[in-house]
């Protein structure tokens, strides 16, 4: 298979530095602040145009002794159960093989589904709630109730109204349902329908996909780009038709299950990184090419890098100036995904390449989706116009699956004109200010409270560690009484000593709603003990009051 774009064979103009040691006492200053951090700020003249700072801060020792206990009573608990379910003390509510076919090989295996009904069900009420409205910075929620302990739930016909929205992808507040703003996308829905019912190879290419394609190219700043119709699909469809057998994928320990999906469906063999690590991926860069593929020792065909712009779990930034010199270094090809990235981060919201002043050249292909910023759905790939040329005829989406509907293509225009300034207004550029402005006091806050936070202080993902599985419930319940909507996560979707409420920032989100949550969330951090952190916090916090809506040099 040929390559699909050009590898750059310049040599480096600076010697690539590595990343810095961790401190043992695991401290670093910001601000005359101190911070616990795993990960300490990167300051680098050569490779870094700005101050990067990201915070990973280690709980107390007894707050893992506490989760760990916390789990093993849940465990303990949980076998009782299966013991009494089985001699018909207790109702058996999960799905059980049938006495006919047990000489047949089960489904699936019962113990594999111990955690869900057993822990997962015990906290299953914060998760799956319907909302009836649209997901801005507030929404309508249906109530609903259990009476059997979260196995089935009813609806009691009440809606909770006004509920502050803490957990959608919403980040410039283009969810909306302004009759104005929405105008164009009434138009085109009523000259094209909802549907296109073919693909993109058959007849699913409509004027406004080649429109949106050439926008797309043209906020991103590279030769051609082609869209799809699903944000998931465009990772899990296209890495497949670049890489195969014979070729190497290095990925990122937490990168996103379609990254993992579509390395796993490619074919090519997959060797994993530690997150952000730059020593870690120059090791397997160097043994790659050292010792070449497993038993023949041939080289490999290709060696792609696979990485995320922000990271959706863990609210961290990727280190790309670092690793594009890798790339470089070892003439490796670069994978990046900016699903949560485009549109939230950079002067004018144009992702991680932008946010690190570097050229979209540097990086060999170029995904994201419309999903979060965009206010729509579906997903693009970008870079050299024989990649896109190449993906055309070969990606499995443009081959099989259905196009993106007319309307939701209509939003992507609308949305991305508006931050480019194509609509000859400055809306766009004061919600990309707006959200950096918001990202940063929101989390400015959560530290001088003395929440432990994870990510980069830039990012709108914010996840705040509760730890122990009992208080994954107890936080969103009691939120939610508060009117305020947010996700919790906790094992196997996180590692198992770090449960943890995600929240993402919105530029829709006013001062004052922010402030609602801050004050819900400082108060509830005192009931549940949640104020982990061990750094001093600011006896001034006016001294972080942000008075400009211009981004950081």
């Amino acid at each position: 298979m040929a390559n699909p774009s050009a590898v750059c064979n310049g040599h480096l103009h600076h010697h690539h530095q590595k990343q810095n040691n961790l401190l043992k006492s695991g401290i670093y200053k910001k601000n005359g602040i101190t911070k616990g951090i795993k990960k300490n700020g990167i300051s680098n003249g050569t490779l870094y145009k700005k101050k990067f700072v990201e915070h990973f801060e280690q709980a107390p020792m007894y707050v893992a002794v506490f989760t760990f206990l916390g789990f093993g009573v849940g465990t303990i608990f949980g076998y009782l159960r299966d013991f009494m379910r089985a001699w018909g003390l207790e109702k058996r509510n999960i799905a059980t093989e049938r006495d006919q076919q047990k000489d047949f090989v089960p489904l699936y295996q019962d113990f594999e589904n111990f955690y869900t009904r057993n822990l997962y069900m015990r906290i299953r009420d914060n998760w799956n709630r319907p909302i009836c409205s649209v997901p801005g910075p507030q929404f309508d929620l249906m109530e609903r109730v259990t009476d059997d302990y979260n196995w089935t739930f009813r609806f009691t016909g009440r809606i909770i109204k006004n509920v502050i929205n803490m957990g959608s992808y919403n980040y410039l507040g283009f969810a909306e349902t302004d009759v104005n703003a929405l105008k164009t996308v009434t138009i085109e829905l009523q000259k094209y329908g909802t549907g296109i019912c073919s693909t993109r190879q058959e007849m699913g290419t409509l004027d406004k996909h080649v429109e949106l394609e050439k926008l797309v190219a043209k906020f991103l700043g590279v030769e051609d780009a082609m869209v799809f119709g699903m944000g998931f699909a465009t990772n899990s469809m296209n890495i497949p038709a670049l890489v195969g057998k014979g070729c190497l994928i290095l990925s990122d320990e937490l990168n996103h299950t379609s990254l993992v999906l579509g390395a796993r469906l490619s074919g090519a063999t997959i060797r994993i990184f530690k997150h952000n690590n730059i020593q870690s991926l120059e090791k397997l860069l160097r043994d790659a090419i050292i010792y070449g593929q497993p038993r023949s020792r041939r080289a490999w065909r290709k060696i792609i890098i696979l990485v995320e712009g922000i990271y959706s779990m863990e609210g961290s930034i990727v280190h790309l100036p670092e690793i594009v010199s890798l790339k470089k270094k070892y003439k490796a090809y670069l994978y990046l995904d900016e699903a949560h990235s485009i549109g939230a981060v950079g002067a004018t919201g144009r992702g991680v390449v932008e946010y690190f002043g570097m050229s979209p050249d540097d990086v060999d292909v170029l995904m994201g989706t419309f999903t979060k910023s965009f206010g729509a759905a579906g997903g693009y790939i970008a870079g050299k116009k024989d990649l896109v040329d190449f993906l055309r005829t070969h990606s499995h989406s443009a081959v099989y699956a259905t196009s993106m509907c007319p309307p939701v293509a209509e939003q992507i225009i609308r949305a991305m004109k508006c931050v480019m300034g194509l609509d000859g207004t400055t809306q766009g550029l004061q919600r990309v200010r707006q959200l950096g402005k918001n990202t940063r006091y929101f989390r400015r806050r959560l530290h001088e409270m003395g929440f432990i936070i994870y990510g980069n202080d830039d990012s709108p993902v914010v996840p705040l560690l509760l730890y122990m599985p009992g208080k994954i419930g107890a936080f969103a319940r009691r939120m939610l009484e508060k009117n305020i909507g947010v996700v919790v996560v906790g094992f196997p979707a996180t590692p198992i000593t770090e449960s943890r409420a995600r929240f993402c920032v919105s530029a829709a989100h006013t001062r004052e709603m922010l402030d609602t949550v801050l004050n819900a969330l400082d108060e509830l951090g005192d009931f549940l003990h949640l104020k982990y952190s061990r750094y001093s916090k600011s006896s001034h916090p006016e001294l972080y009051e942000e008075t400009r809506l211009e981004l950081e040099d």
